[in-house]
């Protein structure tokens, strides 16, 4: 059977950490989870349970995971967030890989799943979310620090996505939401100024209009109902904010 190491960063994630874990029981052969500095009781919660837990200090997201990654003993990583859990639709699809055999020229995606203030949203462009998190040790590497990505080290890897949702517990109240797109505007603004972007006082305006239709409208934000408007509304104000302040550092 196909061992795998399942690998998580985390910083004071006391409410989602233990839902994750309890997802991996029986999939997982390893867990290994590098904290950067929590205060509240995530490191109790994973010695609990197992899991191999190591402080390093915070280096940005895509240096934080390529250094777990880097403590991974088993030949596969399934690389999942503090606040995401396997679906247990999702555990079966694994559990069956495993015993199958993974293809070790093969990255292997999953379909996320966002609940939202206690709502699935299923639409607002967020679902299918889909997200590489499977893949053979040492074939990619996390780059990028606003919205880390992945980078293939390995040439010529197929894909496949596997049947059932990771289950993503995003946001417990609207104003969590909020700050957080302040933080995520702030840096996505720095790093296309950097990268010589410009925009136009109409762009500001007619963005974050064409965003909330498009995730609203074209996109079936609506069928969401309350809780999809809020997040088309938010992620309309964030696209706002970018942009506002890009053309800030511009001039």
């Amino acid at each position: 059977m196909e061992q795998i190491s399942a690998i998580i960063i985390t910083q004071n994630e006391e409410r989602n950490i233990g839902r994750c874990l309890e997802s991996l029981a029986g999939v997982a052969d390893e867990i290994i989870v590098v904290d950067s500095g929590s205060t509240d009781s995530t490191e109790a919660i994973c010695r609990k349970a197992g899991a191999h837990f190591e402080h390093h200090d915070w280096a940005g997201y895509s240096g934080q995971k390529n250094y777990a990654n880097s403590l991974a003993t088993c030949p596969w990583i399934l690389s999942i967030d503090a606040d995401e859990a396997l679906s247990p639709a999702l555990r079966e699809s694994l559990l069956t890989l495993k015993q199958q055999g993974l293809k070790p020229n093969t990255i292997y995606f999953m379909n996320r799943l966002t609940n939202y203030c206690g709502h699935w949203i299923r639409h607002c462009g967020w679902y299918p979310d889909q997200k590489c998190r499977l893949w053979h040790n040492g074939a990619v590497e996390w780059e990028g620090e606003v919205h880390e990505e992945l980078r293939y080290l390995w040439t010529h890897l197929l894909s496949d996505t596997l049947d059932g949702d990771l289950h993503h517990y995003s946001y417990y109240s609207v104003a969590d939401h909020a700050a957080r797109q302040v933080r995520y505007a702030t840096l996505a603004a720095k790093k296309a100024h950097d990268a010589g972007k410009t925009v136009s006082a109409a762009g500001v305006w007619l963005r974050p209009k064409w965003n909330f239709f498009r995730n609203y409208v074209l996109k079936g934000g609506f069928l969401d109902g309350g809780a999809g408007y809020t997040v088309c509304r938010i992620s309309a104000w964030y696209t706002y904010m970018k942009y506002a302040l890009l053309r800030e550092l511009t001039r």
